[in-house]
């Protein structure tokens, strides 16, 4: 049997490969293709920070001592000179904040005032005033009814009875505040200077009786019991009777008596 003379062969023994070492080696290379130095700035502050690798290629005796100088001044110059014109921004160390608020002053409002009391009146003056207005109500409808004859434009008798259109009838009464049959005709010859008896039967004899034909405007007219004055044509003015007031009205006397005065 032969013997073969033929030795096996054996590799060479490697380091084991990992993926930290393949990392490794990729920077190794890339730092060499970069370059032999590379420089951070930081310019805000002027600090200078200088990264120097030494490639793989470079000579064994080659260091760091025998690369150029940087000069940090002038290139952080620039900066420096925003920073020295930069406006100074200082604060206290302890700040206080005031705030300008308007006074605030409650005010108390003023109530309004009282009302006034109304005028205590009598019972017999809240009568004269409801008559008053009751008459002047009554004298309204009334007058709208008979208007002012155009007699009295122009007659001094008739023209002072128009006054009084209105005023109620109060028995006994001769004034503006209230009058009775006599006491009106008597008040409006007053006005004129002349004086007429109180009652409707002196005044009856007060004058000289006329004719109805004869009968002129402010002559008396007058029938038992009650006196008016004469308005012409089929009218005449008169205070009638209680509830009622002075007012032009037709003629209602069937054979009324007229009386000229003076």
């Amino acid at each position: 049997m032969s013997e073969s003379t033929i030795r096996a062969r054996h590799r060479a023994a490697r380091r084991p490969s990992t993926p930290l070492t393949e990392l490794a080696n990729a920077a190794s290379e890339q730092m060499g293709t970069v370059g032999r130095r590379s420089a951070v700035v930081a310019a805000s502050s002027g600090l200078m920070v200088s990264m120097l690798a030494i490639p793989s290629s470079a000579a064994p005796g080659e260091s760091a001592g025998n690369l150029a100088a940087v000069d940090t001044a002038a290139l952080t110059a620039s900066a420096r000179a925003v920073l020295n014109t930069s406006p100074v921004v200082s604060a206290p160390a302890e700040a206080v904040f005031t705030v300008d608020a308007p006074a605030v002053t409650a005010v108390k409002p003023t109530p309004p005032p009282a009302p006034e009391p109304e005028p205590v009146r009598t019972r017999a003056a809240s009568r004269t005033a409801e008559r008053a207005s009751a008459g002047t109500e009554a004298s309204t409808t009334k007058t709208a009814n008979a208007p002012i004859p155009q007699s009295v434009s122009g007659n001094a008798v008739l023209e002072v009875a128009a006054r009084y259109v209105g005023v109620p009838y109060v028995s006994g009464g001769a004034s503006p505040e209230g009058m009775d049959c006599s006491g009106f005709t008597s008040y409006v010859y007053a006005q004129l200077g002349i004086t007429l008896p109180r009652t409707s039967s002196a005044q009856r004899n007060a004058g000289t009786v006329v004719s109805r034909a004869e009968a002129q405007p402010g002559d008396l007219i007058w029938s038992p019991g009650h006196i008016g004055i004469y308005a012409g044509g089929d009218m005449m003015i008169d205070s009638p009777r209680p509830g009622k007031t002075v007012q032009f009205r037709t003629i209602w006397q069937s054979s009324p008596t007229f009386i000229r005065i003076g």
